[in-house]
């Protein structure tokens, strides 16, 4: 099993490590630590920090995704989903959500806010070439398999 170094931080120190909430779970939650509650507004977003430092394996990042209670019952999703961390970043997971609903959305203190999905990269060498290999689909566009 892959090993992922935590450091909790100052404003985190009494919330949970990030933990898969069942035995099949691709992601684990990620808990808002904000000294008091946040509101985000109808149609804005907020930063909204984990208390959390991570230091993934070289080779590997991490995936911030929405929750999708949050997205179907309070219509929350996150900005920039997914949030990339980098293997080489150590400052704080912060997670931008964003309100996509009619009504004011109040964080508090140990919300569960996002998922955060580990996964392993490869690093490419991108070859510059005049034509491409033929294939089936050819150029066919976003949402173009050439069948009806």
């Amino acid at each position: 099993m892959l090993k992922v170094q935590v450091k909790k931080l100052a404003h985190g120190l009494d919330l949970p490590l990030p933990a898969y909430m069942s035995s099949h779970a691709a992601g684990v939650d990620l808990y808002a630590a904000v000294e008091k509650e946040i509101l985000i507004p109808p149609g804005e977003w907020k930063l909204v920090p984990t208390g959390l430092s991570i230091a993934l394996p070289e080779g590997h990042e991490a995936q911030v995704r929405p929750r999708s209670g949050l997205a179907l019952k309070q219509g929350i999703s996150i900005l920039n989903t997914p949030g990339t961390v980098d293997a080489d970043y150590r400052g704080e997971v912060g997670v931008i959500l964003m309100n996509h609903s009619k009504n004011n959305l109040t964080i508090k203190r140990g919300d569960r806010i996002a998922q955060m999905i580990i996964n392993k990269i490869e690093h490419l060498n991108f070859e510059e070439v005049t034509e491409l290999p033929e294939t089936e689909r050819g150029t066919g566009g976003f949402g173009h398999t050439g069948k009806r």
